[in-house]
């Protein structure tokens, strides 16, 4: 894994591979392997502090996209966190004006960011993405996640919490006529503070799966935390898509990875109580209310909770998702 400034991107040659590839686990691991962006960090943007407070805000929002950069990020006003945790940010895709979504969101804030690449998408997406596409094409075709933060990052990583191509491979879920390369992933960062550094993580569990496969994404996710950054206080955040796949009431409470988490020391309670998803200008009629979207910790104190709806002042949906946020505390 790499840090960089510009993500590569895929040359045609490489586009012409993967869609001439046989639909399998190991074509896909090797494709995954061979493309340099698949591989890296993207990091940039110009902080506005040297160091957080002992006592901070941080926020964990899936975007959807992320059609409204300078919006979503005005919203955030009120809470004003010093970290991001954001899933679903598009870099050079169609539907949201071949933009850097995650950069602008930075550059709006005031923030520096990290960006990994969770999907090379090779298509313009969904029937209710296209309206908003002004191009028939991707100029880099990235989708992934990211941390925003108000300090800069002493250090970033990007953890793959699969490789096989849940998306790639038919056998595995995926959808073999509008093949996806990539897969799940986090991004950690260890910053500054007034007592000492701390590991962010900004995650995103799959969808398309059912709990025991979340939980060993979670897992996995646990174990290179810990060997990224031994021994200090960690927050993660991001969409789990707790439920999914537990009908009729998609339950979130029976989702394997949260006991697995308190096991290994990690709080829910800078979680708020309710649910997170809703009606959107992309997902317009979603069948189910579901509670997708969390914060916990482990070595820190949570004073606050709360949830952030995602409409704005005229009541557009800026996602489906609403944000959750909680105020951190580190004692030294």
């Amino acid at each position: 894994m790499t840090i960089v400034e510009e993500l590569q991107p895929v040359s045609p040659a490489d586009r012409d591979r993967i869609l001439a590839a046989p639909r399998t686990s190991e074509a896909h691991r090797s494709i995954l392997a061979s493309l340099p962006a698949m591989n890296a960090v993207q990091c940039g943007g110009q902080a506005r502090a040297r160091e957080l407070p002992a006592a901070f805000r941080v926020l964990a929002w899936n975007l959807e996209r992320c059609l409204f950069p300078e919006d979503s990020a005005a919203h955030l006003s009120d809470i004003a966190p010093q970290i991001l945790l954001l899933s679903e940010m598009d870099h050079g895709m169609a539907r949201t004006k071949q933009r850097h979504t995650a950069a602008d969101m930075a550059q709006a804030l005031g923030m520096v960011y990290a960006f990994g690449v969770e999907f090379f998408e090779m298509d313009l997406g969904g029937e209710t993405e296209r309206p908003f596409c002004d191009d028939a094409f991707n100029a880099l075709g990235w989708h992934g996640n990211a941390i925003l933060s108000a300090v800069p990052f002493d250090r970033v990583a990007m953890f793959r919490l699969d490789d096989h191509g849940h998306w790639f491979t038919p056998d595995a879920g995926g959808d073999a006529g509008q093949p996806r390369v990539g897969g799940r992933n986090a991004i950690a960062a260890v910053v500054p503070t007034g007592q000492g550094p701390i590991c962010v993580v900004s995650t995103h569990l799959e969808s398309n799966a059912d709990s025991p496969h979340r939980a060993r994404q979670f897992d996995l996710l646990m174990a290179q935390v810990d060997a990224f950054a031994p021994g200090l206080p960690v927050v993660i955040g991001g969409d789990l898509n707790t439920g999914n796949h537990m009908p009729p009431d998609f339950d979130w409470r029976g989702e394997v990875l949260f006991a697995n988490a308190e096991a290994r020391g990690y709080d829910w309670s800078f979680t708020a109580d309710g649910m997170t998803t809703r009606p959107s200008l992309i997902t317009r009629h979603p069948s189910r209310k579901m509670k997708l979207d969390w914060i916990c910790g482990r070595g820190v104190t949570c004073t606050s909770t709360g949830i952030l709806p995602a409409l704005d002042a005229d009541d557009r949906p800026l996602s489906d998702h609403d944000a959750v946020h909680a105020g951190i505390k580190l004692t030294g």
